[in-house]
């Protein structure tokens, strides 16, 4: 659906609640066994009755992203308000809640039914979800309710979901998903009945675009299912945590010269690998797989002090959840936290990816690899006695590898 078709439609909706009438954006019959609007809610009780009527959400993200007290939290695509509103109530006064929506209409609604509810720690915002207009790591938690599906750019929503969050922030949504493709007829069925399934994505890409925005630990539980295809659903998922004034996210091209400055840094101390130089970027690329791959950047500046990639350690399909990773530090960035902070991204990364298990090669001389690695979840698995000549020099290398407990098991 085209974005002035969504802003036009539910700005008429908006203008209809604020008239009295109770809306809805698909057929009474759906709306009501659906569990759209307010049926969605434990306790609505406490909010404006303009509030409740123009509820046109698919769930309750408030319960799902669960918000503490505190926080400051953005609802994409606000409406009414009626996620603000209750999202307001779970941060307590010393947290904020942002409200944004495209529509003047709805944004001008919500206004009026906060000042209704006496709701003074929210602030409703004109704009799109495609473009945020809030700074960089502005919030701990991003909710949304039915409303990413009616996007025609998910990958910008997602993108600028991941961009305004915290480290550690969570992503919380209620959303309308399909499971696997829906042929024209299917979908065509869907829509008569279910407006807001216009765009809605399959479960693997929505997991897919989520991945490449840069979260982890991603999750998509199905809830009520609407037949045909269609299900309402439950979409969470993380933003890496990382230490002040840096950012985990995924790896660029444009991060080459830094990303292999702090490879052949590693490379120099003799200690890291057997490699002595480190490749071009277009042998980096073409020895990794072209996701799983991220770096931690100073969020001022665009530093890259630390990355981690994958490669495929078999083209048998057999092999298709067994990688082999590298992880480098930025010498004068090391023992401050960035490098755990990187593996643990990327263990909860290749869980999402279905990989099962993940190997490496360490120094016996590396105590420091060696106890990161152990320190989450890694084991030695055996010696590969006298296996180089390095610097002139007869190596040992242990063979690590992490098995996941969430995947392949």
């Amino acid at each position: 659906m085209a974005h002035d078709e969504v802003v036009r439609r539910y700005s008429e909706l908006a203008r209809a609640a604020m008239d009295g009438k109770r809306i809805a954006d698909c057929s009474a019959q759906e709306f009501e066994q659906g569990s759209f609007g307010a049926g969605g809610y434990d306790d609505v009780s406490s909010l404006p009755d303009g509030a409740v009527r123009a509820s046109l959400g698919c769930g309750n993200p408030t319960a799902v992203a669960e918000l503490r007290a505190g926080e400051t939290v953005l609802d994409l695509g606000s409406g009414g308000g009626i996620d603000v509103l209750l999202s307001a109530r779970r941060v307590g006064p010393h947290g904020t809640v942002y409200g944004l929506d495209a529509s003047t209409d709805m944004v001008a609604l919500a206004r009026r039914n906060a000042e209704q509810a006496q709701v003074r720690n929210v602030r409703f915002l004109h704009g799109t979800i495609e473009d945020v207009p809030l700074p960089d790591q502005a919030v701990d938690v991003v909710i949304s309710n039915c409303v990413i599906n009616l996007s025609d750019d998910k990958s910008a929503v997602l993108g600028e979901a991941f961009r305004v969050l915290r480290p550690g922030g969570r992503f919380g949504v209620s959303d309308v998903v399909v499971e696997g493709e829906l042929n024209d007829e299917r979908r065509r069925a869907a829509e008569r009945r279910i407006g807001c399934v216009a765009g809605a994505l399959p479960v693997a890409e929505y997991r897919r675009i989520l991945a490449a925005a840069g979260f982890v630990g991603i999750r998509i539980r199905l809830t009520a299912d609407h037949s045909d295809g269609v299900h309402s659903a439950i979409v969470q998922a993380t933003k890496p945590s990382v230490g002040s004034g840096l950012e985990i996210r995924p790896m660029r091209a444009a991060d080459a010269p830094q990303v292999l400055a702090i490879y052949q840094a590693g490379l120099d101390t003799g200690q890291a690998s057997f490699e002595t130089t480190a490749p071009s970027w277009e042998g980096f690329d073409a020895a990794r797989l072209p996701h799983l791959r991220y770096v931690a950047a100073d969020t001022e500046t665009g530093e890259v002090v630390g990355w981690v990639a994958a490669s495929a350690i078999s083209s048998r399909p057999v092999y298709a959840g067994v990688i082999e990773h590298s992880i480098y530090v930025h010498p004068d960035c090391q023992a401050h936290g960035i490098g755990r902070a990187l593996l643990s991204a990327f263990v909860s990364a290749s869980e999402d990816a279905d990989v099962w298990t993940i190997q490496t090669g360490i120094f016996p001389e590396n105590a420091a690899s060696l106890s990161l690695h152990q320190a989450l979840g890694f084991r030695v698995v055996g010696t590969r006695e006298r296996m180089g000549r390095h610097h002139g020099v007869w190596r040992d290398v242990l063979l690590l590898e992490r098995r996941s407990t969430a995947t392949g098991t």
